[in-house]
């Protein structure tokens, strides 16, 4: 199999389980060296770098807060030196706190906003000097199709999901003369370890309104990232790729 990334170094926010996870594999079984960043799951982080390693690329994990703009720019500092070149960005980092409106509080509402959306314009403030210099980069913001339809219960995740991808699209506006770019991956009902507590009944009448009639894979939401990381998409930006089995037609 032809590895995409070879010699690449990227920056994962929020790597240590989930989809997060499975881009950090898929990225290094790509030949990219991964730094990647936790902010409560140490063990979970140090067994992944010790996994990421075995590819033969180098890995280290960052306990970071991405909704901080300090942590932000001190994280690219010591990845820099650490790695000494920064390709790809992907900000993954995000939360729920899911609730009716009637029933949300101001908190709850602030901080999905803050690790959702502000942790995204954090780091891509803080990698910008990296990649105006360098003129190259790939800036990849994981957003959701909730972002785009909407949904009962999630009125603070699905603006925090529409705000990273206009600020993606305006992102890309002001980058792309300096050949950055930056796009949105909007996944749909993927497999991750929150929802495998969902009852048997709930994933069942999930499957039934995907017409690919499959719950998505973290690897399906990585290997989009790939292509968005890789040379294969040099004249791609701006745009919002869904990994949805096609949810939302």
């Amino acid at each position: 199999m032809t590895k995409l990334l070879i010699d690449k170094t990227a920056i994962i926010t929020g790597a240590s389980r989930g989809i997060g996870r499975g881009i950090a594999l898929a990225f290094a079984k790509n030949g990219c060296n991964v730094a990647f960043t936790y902010r409560n799951s140490s063990e979970e982080a140090q067994k992944l770098e010790k996994e990421l390693t075995g590819f033969n690329v180098k890995s280290k994990a960052y306990r970071s807060d991405a909704s901080s703009l300090r942590d932000s720019n001190k994280l690219l500092e010591n990845v820099l030196k650490d790695f000494n070149s920064i390709d790809i960005l992907i900000n993954n980092a995000g939360i729920t706190k899911d609730n009716l409106l009637m029933r949300m509080s101001e908190e709850d509402f602030d901080h999905v906003i803050n690790n959702n959306l502000k942790s995204v314009f954090n780091m891509s403030s803080a990698i910008q000097r990296t990649f105006l210099k360098q003129r190259k980069g790939s800036i990849i913001n994981i957003g959701s199709i909730v972002g785009l339809k909407g949904n009962p219960g999630q009125s603070n995740y699905a603006a925090s999901k529409a705000g990273v991808i206009g600020f993606t699209k305006s992102l890309a506006l002001e980058l792309g003369s300096r050949n950055i770019r930056v796009n949105v991956i909007a996944p749909g009902f993927i497999e991750t370890e929150m929802t495998e507590v969902l009852p048997e009944n709930i994933i069942e009448n999930w499957k039934n309104n995907i017409p690919l009639k499959r719950i998505g894979k973290s690897e399906d939401v990585a290997n989009a990232c790939i292509f968005l990381a890789s040379e294969l998409s040099d004249y791609i930006t701006g745009q919002v790729i869904q990994v949805d089995g096609g949810m939302l037609t």
